[in-house]
């Protein structure tokens, strides 16, 4: 398809550059299957539900992946003092020691060069990739890598949320949600973002129950599309894991007429991977790459709730499948024009999913 579709006009002062707070008081954005659009609050969600429902959540937690070094070269192991300073943001491991990374400046950081982020943490630049992509391996791995990060790294908010070059320490809270659990996300599963314990209660007490899926999300979700036409998009593959149990209890859920409601584009896009023709859920542990646009047959997911996304972007088209292109394309007009708030730290919009959607 072409990507001049899925473009639209954004006054940056819509772009959130903090969350709601409290979280839950955001405001939603309600489009039913084939009825108009109504302007609702967050805490209207439980009543967008039915009991017998499910809410499926991703509970990836963000790791702190976005990093700033200095170049060296790989035959000199010594602090690269005066060396080029290099930002590098992790979004996909390969193994125990090796991720691809996108780097900033990228044609500061080639393959054969050694970058050094902080005495004892360092990595090789081993192969270099297309849109500045870069593979790293480091020199620790597991759960010791996990922990410099924690110490040395930054939160890997995106460029559309402004912060200095240290970050902002309010966010490794706030860009992280309250089923966070396990590591590996590179960016947040934001429709989460917007739950508290007293919004997941009121779902409860509805009759709805909630599930938890994982899959790690990596910063290429978020990227706008580059190319003329959707077909030559290169979707990076994220891992995502749903087991055995959650997989059969959903089952369980649509046969007994109840609907799966995914919280989040990542949500969606496991289980739609996990699902068979048939729209039965199998468990899943592995990578998916999955690219969702108009035409799509939904086989798994009924409702969405999800944020505002940016235009040309990935998840925008996965919305426009899930909805139509024409009907998202006058909801983001009318939320433009509502001065709904747009992006990770935005407001909230709940689709039914329109099976004549084209």
């Amino acid at each position: 398809m072409d990507v001049d579709l899925f473009d639209f006009e954004l006054p940056a002062d819509l772009i959130a550059q903090a969350p709601a707070r409290p979280r839950d008081s955001a405001r939603l954005l309600y489009l039913p299957a084939k009825a108009a659009a109504a302007d609702l609050a967050l805490s209207d969600l439980p009543d967008l539900l039915r009991p017998g429902d499910a809410l499926a959540f991703n509970d990836t937690r963000v790791i702190p992946a976005r990093l700033t070094g200095k170049r060296g070269d790989a035959t000199n192991r010594g602090r690269p003092e005066g060396g080029a300073k290099v930002e590098v943001t992790l979004h996909q491991p390969v193994d125990a020691l090796t991720w691809k990374v996108f780097a900033k400046p990228a044609r500061k950081l080639q393959p054969r060069d050694y970058i050094v982020f902080a005495p004892g943490f360092a990595a090789d630049c081993i192969d270099a990739g297309e849109g500045g992509e870069r593979t790293l391996r480091f020199n620790v791995s597991g759960r010791q890598l996990i922990d410099l990060l924690k110490t040395h790294g930054v939160m890997p908010l995106p460029p559309y949320i402004k912060r200095d070059d240290g970050g902002d320490d309010i966010d490794r809270s706030d860009y992280q949600t309250m089923f966070a659990e396990n590591d590996g996300a590179v960016a947040a599963p934001t429709a989460s973002l917007h739950f508290t314990e007293s919004l997941l209660g009121a779902v409860r007490a509805r009759g709805v129950q909630d599930v938890r899926l994982t899959l790690h999300v990596g910063a290429g979700t978020f990227l706008p599309v580059k190319t003329a036409d959707t077909d030559n998009h290169p979707m990076h593959a994220e891992r995502g894991i749903l087991n055995a149990e959650t997989a059969a209890r959903l089952n369980a859920i649509k046969a007994d007429g109840g609907r799966i409601v995914a919280a989040g584009t990542t949500a969606l896009r496991l289980l739609e991977s996990a699902a068979d023709a048939d729209g039965r859920l199998h468990p899943f542990n592995g990578l998916t790459d999955i690219f969702i646009t108009p035409g799509y047959k939904f086989r798994a997911v009924d409702a969405l709730m999800t944020n505002f996304h940016l235009p040309r972007s990935t998840l925008f088209m996965l919305a426009s499948a899930f909805t139509g292109l024409d009907r998202m394309q006058a909801l983001y007009q009318h939320a433009i024009a509502e001065r709904y708030r747009f992006y990770s730290y935005g407001d909230a919009c709940f689709l039914e999913r329109n099976d004549g959607a084209a």
